[in-house]
């Protein structure tokens, strides 16, 4: 759970290359004869959005500019207020102690509103297959949220010319890329915020055809950082979202670069998987990655610094050579892991009660929490330690050593999580939590 941000901000974009250096050369030559543009066209004073776009599955994403849309009109919102049922798809626990990911549908007629719920629970087990998300899958709650096109299906496909009237727009072939999936962000924003607490939001477009996007320099006043979209019956469209999902929830750079970028001579970078230090410099400061150099990485290799990244072929360095973040279908990296873990414990609890702690409970009741595969729980009474019911998810007070003595009492649990995958003690500490029962009379 964030905190809240007044209005829509747009961060500053970054500079854009004219043209796509040596890792996107290839694959952007496919593209180049794409003319039609489905999505936004350009106007005079509404700026632009800054978007990541993947051209295959395999691939190294790229960036470039695109319109930001028209400000909603009255008839839009009043469309929006009559639609977007928001629907339960996996629970795990309050919004205020989960991580919250929000899918919204588009392309998806009245009628096919089971089609997009059915297609959001495979979506997020292909999303939830991959490491660490596997690991971590009852930190989250998934919503789906239906929002009604009159036509089914997604303008740019199967080609340039087909258009759909959907509620987001939804569009292949966006500024003349063909597998740059855009949708209108202020429509996304409107049917986001009918979720409760909305962390990470994800639109679902009705599509077989490959493609996606991430938006990644929006903030929205309903709290989440960033938009990504992929198409709903591509197989590897989830990795789109995975990778986005890298920058939203793990602030994670991008790993891959542009030759027109040249050498890097800026600040040294805030995220925390790019730097301009090299690996000695780094483990002699003990800056960013240094307790993991040296070590064998989740993607294959070994930590340490390799030139390139952040868009700059030189003057940055990366943790390894080909994570997630620089190629769709990798894993995360050792540095990469460690921050999605921390970022899914920005919004989900180590520990989360199923017995509710606003009111007294009695000294035979079952007390339960939720707490993943793994994690240390560690009881007390007034205080004290006990040995009585260590790691267990459901106790009674009274097993715990409560006694019936007419006064009131209190019960604790301390939880944290051991994985070896965080080594920074400042993230470590995002992995404790505890929570406190009254014990009645």
């Amino acid at each position: 759970m964030r905190r809240r941000k007044s209005g829509i901000a747009r961060r500053t974009p970054l500079k854009v290359a004219a043209a796509a250096g040596i890792a996107l050369s290839a694959t952007l030559a496919a593209t180049a004869g794409a003319t039609a543009e489905p999505g936004p066209t350009r106007s005079e004073g509404r700026g632009t959005q800054h978007v990541e776009y993947f051209t295959g599955p395999g691939g190294h994403p790229g960036h470039t500019e695109v319109p930001a849309p028209e400000p909603l009109s009255g008839r839009e919102r009043r469309a929006v207020a009559d639609d977007g049922t928001v629907v339960p798809i996996v629970r795990n626990g309050p919004t205020g102690s989960k991580a919250d990911v929000v899918f919204i549908g588009d392309g998806y007629t009245a009628a096919q509103q089971e089609d997009f719920h059915a297609d959001v629970r495979k979506k997020w087990a292909e999303v939830a297959a991959v490491q660490p998300y596997a690991s971590y899958k009852n930190l989250f709650n998934v919503w789906a949220v239906d929002a009604h096109s009159r036509q089914s299906g997604v303008s740019g496909d199967p080609t340039s010319n087909v258009r759909k009237d959907t509620a987001l727009g939804s569009a292949f072939h966006c500024d003349g890329i063909e597998r740059l999936l855009c949708v209108d962000t202020n429509k996304v924003e409107a049917y986001a915020k009918k979720a409760a607490d909305p962390d990470l939001v994800i639109v679902l477009s009705n599509s077989a055809k490959y493609g996606g996007a991430g938006y990644n320099d929006i903030t929205s006043p309903s709290g989440y950082d960033g938009i990504a979209t992929a198409s709903s019956d591509h197989a590897q469209s989830s990795q789109v979202v995975v990778h986005e999902t890298g920058h939203s929830l793990g602030k994670l750079a991008d790993e891959y670069w542009y030759d027109e970028y040249g050498t890097y001579t800026g600040a040294e970078p805030w995220e925390s998987n790019t730097s301009k230090l090299t690996a000695a410099q780094l483990t002699a400061q003990k800056k960013k990655w240094y307790r993991w150099i040296g070590q064998a990485s989740p993607d294959g290799g070994t930590v340490g610094t390799y030139e390139g990244g952040g868009y700059h072929p030189r003057g940055l360095y990366r943790p390894t050579d080909n994570s997630i973040m620089r190629t769709l279908g990798r894993e995360f990296n050792s540095p990469g892991r460690e921050a999605m873990i921390a970022g899914f414990h920005r919004h989900a609890s180590v520990v989360s009660a199923r017995t509710p702690t606003d009111t007294a409970v009695r000294r035979g009741q079952r007390v339960k929490v939720r707490a993943a595969d793994g994690v240390r729980l560690r009881w007390s009474v007034d205080g004290r330690s006990v040995k009585a019911g260590a790691d267990a998810r459901s106790v009674t007070p009274r097993a715990l050593g409560v006694p019936a003595d007419g006064r009131p009492h209190k019960v604790k649990v301390r939880a944290t999580d051991p994985t070896r995958a965080v080594r920074d003690p400042e993230l470590r500490k995002l992995l404790k939590g505890s929570l406190t029962w009254r014990v009645a009379r």
